[in-house]
């Protein structure tokens, strides 16, 4: 099991991006950054806000790393939601598309760029559901 947030889990998510064949089918125009913001939730034990960036490029993930929230804001592409919306993303409870378009995940970004790599961002929401994710308000103990 991986930490949900970590650094180790976008490593891992990195690492999973990469080896999937169906990632660089579906992302092959896909060039820029992707930030994404994991917003505290300290009720369910994810007490400060998190930035991440993704460097996508063509069907790779050049890099996945934690980042302040200057970095995070200069990507392309900034998608936000509360911790428990991006927890039902990776488990496949909520569509990310669909979800941007009701405004449970906010995107800061061309809409339509994103819209014409659905299938991309399918393929990345199936990856993250597949590590063997620990999320932290399912932590049996404090």
């Amino acid at each position: 099991m991986v930490a949900y947030g970590t650094q180790e889990w976008l490593d891992t998510y990195r690492e999973r991006i990469n080896a999937s064949a169906s990632y660089r089918a579906a992302a092959a125009t896909w060039e820029g950054a992707l930030a994404y913001v994991f917003e505290a939730e300290p009720d369910k034990r994810w007490p400060e806000t998190t930035h991440a960036v993704m460097d996508l490029w063509h069907g790779q993930c050049r890099d996945a790393r934690l980042t302040s929230a200057a970095e995070a804001e200069q990507a392309p592409f900034v998608i936000r939601a509360p911790y428990s919306r991006w927890k039902q993303v990776i488990r496949g409870e909520l569509d990310p598309i669909k979800a941007m378009m009701q405004g449970k995940l906010r995107l800061r970004g061309d809409l339509p760029t994103v819209v014409r790599h659905v299938a991309a961002a399918k393929v990345l929401v199936a990856i993250a559901g597949e590590i063997a994710t620990e999320f932290p308000d399912e932590q049996t103990t404090a």
